[in-house]
């Protein structure tokens, strides 16, 4: 079972090196290292580990904190890897979801969050109530008086949250943008970025955009992705498609390149709804003679 190793330090006064030897020690053969800071979900490191991370494969790391810093970041990891057929392993802590006792520790840590969330509801309707009773008016005086410095620290905060929002799921969007745009469209970007992630996560064209313009203006992206899309012919389009799913998952098979195709109910060349990988290779062939296979 392969062992992948990821090492985390968050400033660059640090080494990762220690860590390294212990992945190496425990018989990872590939190790990933990266400089960020715990509470950034948009590692790039990280991401491309997750996008390429293989069925049996297997994310290691010296202590919990070196992959999340929240509990919801941990599990929501997690989730990505056990939708891959992959595992992960902390050496100095009990998880290890190939084995019953690493899943059960990990059913538990589940459970206590959901535990806290509905106890943080709870409060906060205890809280509101008791307010009401003494004649208390809730909200902001300054928002109630339309105070512009008040509106104004609310736009922040807003604009704050909807960035902690967006660093959250950057890791299943962020990569195939950057890679994709602008020579693809959007809408064959926003399939693309759905293909693998359950419905209750997938993105609209309009709230994508709405993302990626608010990582731009901030720097996170470059200004050209947000450029016209370039004008392919109608023979090029699935190539180019199929030619990113494999850009994305260069081990990915031409079965699980044929199950994604479907799920993005892209119509096969003769307009048929099922794949087969005869298919998909023959696109992959010609990807590669228009050198969109990198």
């Amino acid at each position: 079972m392969p062992l992948i190793g990821y090492a985390r330090v968050s400033t660059e006064d640090q080494t990762p090196l220690p860590q390294s030897q212990a992945l190496k020690s425990a018989g990872c053969a590939e190790i990933h290292e990266e400089q960020a800071s715990g509470g950034n979900r948009a590692r790039p490191v990280l991401a491309r580990v997750l996008e390429r991370i293989s069925k049996g494969d297997t994310l290691v790391v010296v202590r919990i904190d070196r992959l999340a810093r929240s509990l919801s970041h941990l599990l929501e990891v997690i989730e990505r890897l056990e939708a891959r057929g992959a595992f992960f392993r902390s050496l100095m802590d009990p998880i290890d979801t190939s084995s019953p006792q690493g899943k059960f520790t990990l059913q538990v840590l589940g459970a206590a969050a959901e535990f806290e969330r509905a106890l943080i509801r709870e409060r906060t309707k205890a809280g509101l109530a008791s307010a009401k009773t003494k004649g208390r008016v809730g909200g902001n005086p300054g928002l109630r008086a339309r105070d512009p410095a008040a509106l104004r620290k609310v736009r922040l905060a807003r604009q704050d949250g909807y960035m902690e929002r967006l660093n959250e799921t950057a890791q299943d969007w962020v990569p195939h943008v950057r890679r994709l745009r602008p020579n693809l469209a959007w809408e064959d970007v926003v399939r693309i970025v759905n293909g693998p992630l359950p419905r209750e996560r997938q993105w609209t064209q309009s709230r994508l955009l709405r993302a990626v313009s608010a990582y731009v203006r901030d720097g996170f992206l470059p200004e050209s992705v947000l450029a016209r899309a370039d004008r392919r012919e109608t023979d090029d389009r699935l190539p180019a498609i199929v030619a990113a799913i494999k850009g994305a998952d260069p081990d990915i098979t031409l079965q699980a390149i044929c199950s994604r195709l479907e799920a993005m109910r892209e119509r096969t060349p003769r307009g048929r709804t099922s794949w087969q990988p005869s298919s998909v290779k023959m696109l992959l062939e010609r990807a590669e003679r228009l050198g969109l296979l990198e």
